[in-house]
Formats: C-alpha cells, structure tokens, sequence
C-alpha cells in the first residue's frame, strides 16, 4: 500500500453564469437548474463561456440525494441548490427510503437534457456523485460517522443501497448518451474521513463499485475526482499509466474524451479544470487492480 494523499483543489472560479449572462439568456436562478429546456440553455452557455470541449450536467450535487427524497434549498444567483433540511434522523431511516425513479422529478430532466443536447451534436459530461455527498442531503453527517463505528452492518447496508443507485443512475447516463462521466465524492475525501477511514472506504465501496461500473458501461471514460483516484492508489486498489493523446499541447477535457474506448478512469485533475493544458500532450490514467 503507498502514502494516502489528498488532492488540493485548485479550481478557479464557481460553476455558473453571471446574472447579466443569464438575463441574456432569458433564464433566472433557481429556476433554471429545474427543467430541461432550461439546462440544455445553461449547459451550452457554461461551455461556451468556458471555450470548453463538452457540456457538462447538471449545476449542483443533490441530484440524486433529491430523488431518494432529500429536502432540497434550491438557493439563488449567488448560491445553487444545496442540502435543506434533513428528511432522515438516523441511517437506518436512510435504508427505508425508496431507490431513485429515473422516470419523474429533476434528475428525470437531466437525463432528458442529457439526449437532448446529444441530439443537437454536442459532447456531454454527466456528474455523478459519490454516497458521503448523497447523504449529505438525507441525513445529518454525524449520525453517519456514529453508525459507521457503532452499527457497521446498518452503515454497510445503506452503502450498498447507494452503490445500487449511483450504478442505475451511470446506467441511465449512458442509455441518455452520455459521453464521459464524472464520479466526485469531496464529502468522503481523505482530508473529512482521515487516512485510516478513507482506505477501509476505498477498500469496501469504492473499488468495488467502480469495478461493477466498469463491468456495465462500454465506451464510456469516467473522469474521477482526484480525491478519489488518489485514494485508490494509495490503497494499493489502482495503479497510474500514460496515455499519449496528442504531439503537442491538449487540454484536459479534450485529452478526456480522447481516451474514450481506450481507458476506463482517469483522474489527472479536477474536471473543473478542464482547459488546463497537458503540455506532453499525455494524460494519466487509472487501472483497477484486479482481485
């Protein structure tokens, strides 16, 4: 096993458009991260003012916490949708919660954003997020951590539930048509779990998970939080390659969907950071250890 390390983020500025831009565009927040119509604009308008290589869905990580039933505060311009008040008291209240029904509510119009901008030509980038974040939104950190020592059997049984999810819902994204897919968990990064804690969650959800993932999906590349990557390896559960896309400078997200069908994970940087230039015209990419 190596050093488990963690990964500082170094993204340059929010996620989201300026109220003159969206005034531009008809659009006002919150309203716009609850429709279709209303994504497909904010998406294409992020990416072009970013001079990004895809768009990328959806705006905010409460997606699938919304969908399993989590109060969401939708916020405002200054702030997106984040977790309101929490609809669990405990985890095993967490495991009475119905699995995600891809076929009503917002994630239903991501998905649909998702075929949507498909259809016009666009490279779309689906974010997925991992089962601290997911709870975040359904019940209060603290009885997550408490179950986690002191009811291991319930805490596994609702980390399977969630892997149950995430795994549908990168289902959904490919059948949506998705071309890459982002899988972050900041909530569980090494810095909030700590080293000990962070390698027993890669060992017993996230390897596994991301195996069965790459098991079901086919072309597509997963772009992981370097969190997560970094984790990985330093559990001895992944190892770094290169990969040469370009003779010259590329950026990361171009660099991105250039392995797709060639590699199943990346993890170089942060997705944020998409228009970073690898200036080798290589990109580092992760393989799973087997067993």
């Amino acid at each position: 096993m190596g050093e488990m390390l963690d990964y500082a983020c170094r993204a340059k500025e929010e996620q989201k458009l300026e109220e003159g831009e969206l005034e531009k565009l008809g659009l006002s927040l919150p309203e716009a991260h609850k429709s279709r119509e209303t994504l497909v604009a904010l998406a294409k308008a992020w990416k072009e003012r970013r001079k990004g290589k895809f768009c990328e869905l959806p705006f905010d990580h409460m997606v699938e916490a919304e969908a399993m039933g989590g109060v969401i505060n939708y916020g405002d311009s200054k702030a997106g949708p984040r977790a309101g008040d929490y609809c669990c008291r405990s985890m095993e209240e967490v495991l009475q919660l119905s699995d995600i029904d891809f076929t009503a509510g917002r994630i239903k119009e991501v998905l649909d954003a998702c075929r949507i901008l498909k259809e016009q030509g666009e490279a779309v980038l689906l974010e997925i997020s991992g089962p601290f974040t997911i709870l975040n939104g359904l019940v209060d950190p603290r009885q997550v951590f408490k179950a986690m020592r002191k009811q291991p059997e319930t805490a596994d049984q609702v980390f399977e539930k969630l892997k149950r999810n995430i795994l549908a819902f990168a289902k959904k994204a490919q059948e949506a048509g998705a071309d890459l897919l982002s899988y972050a968990d900041s909530s569980g990064g090494i810095s909030i779990l700590g080293p000990r804690l962070g390698e027993e969650v890669a060992k017993k959800f996230t390897a596994p998970m991301l195996k069965e993932l790459k098991d079901r999906k086919k072309d597509m590349t997963v772009v992981l939080c370097p969190k997560t990557a970094l984790a990985l390896v330093g559990a001895g559960l992944a190892d770094w390659e290169e990969i040469q896309v370009a003779e010259g400078p590329v950026s990361y997200g171009e660099a991105c969907l250039r392995i797709r069908g060639k590699a199943d994970f990346t993890g170089q940087m942060c997705i944020k950071e998409a228009e970073e230039l690898l200036q080798g015209g290589k990109v580092r990419v992760l393989s799973l250890r087997e067993g």
